[in-house]
């Protein structure tokens, strides 16, 4: 079985929404996690130091997290 690689650019593929998005909340209300996880998740790193990253689930789950924000946002914007 292949095993796919963890994806450690995260970060640079969010510059456009990283200072707007409160990560923390990403964190905790989408991964149940904490925002020190992410935050390491976001740099390409593990909890010790060594090169991290999102697993394709992880990367899926973050995905559909900014979706559903967006669609948050969407609707918000509607009501106004």
């Amino acid at each position: 079985m292949d095993n796919p690689q963890p994806i450690t650019d995260m970060r640079e593929r969010l510059q456009d929404i990283q200072l707007i998005i409160s990560w923390r909340e990403v964190a905790n209300q989408y991964f149940h996690k904490s925002s020190s996880w992410l935050y390491h998740k976001l740099n390409g790193i593990d909890g010790n130091g060594g090169t991290g990253g999102f697993t394709p689930a992880e990367r899926e789950q973050l995905r559909q997290s900014l979706r559903d924000l967006a669609q948050r946002i969407n609707h918000c914007a509607d009501n106004i």
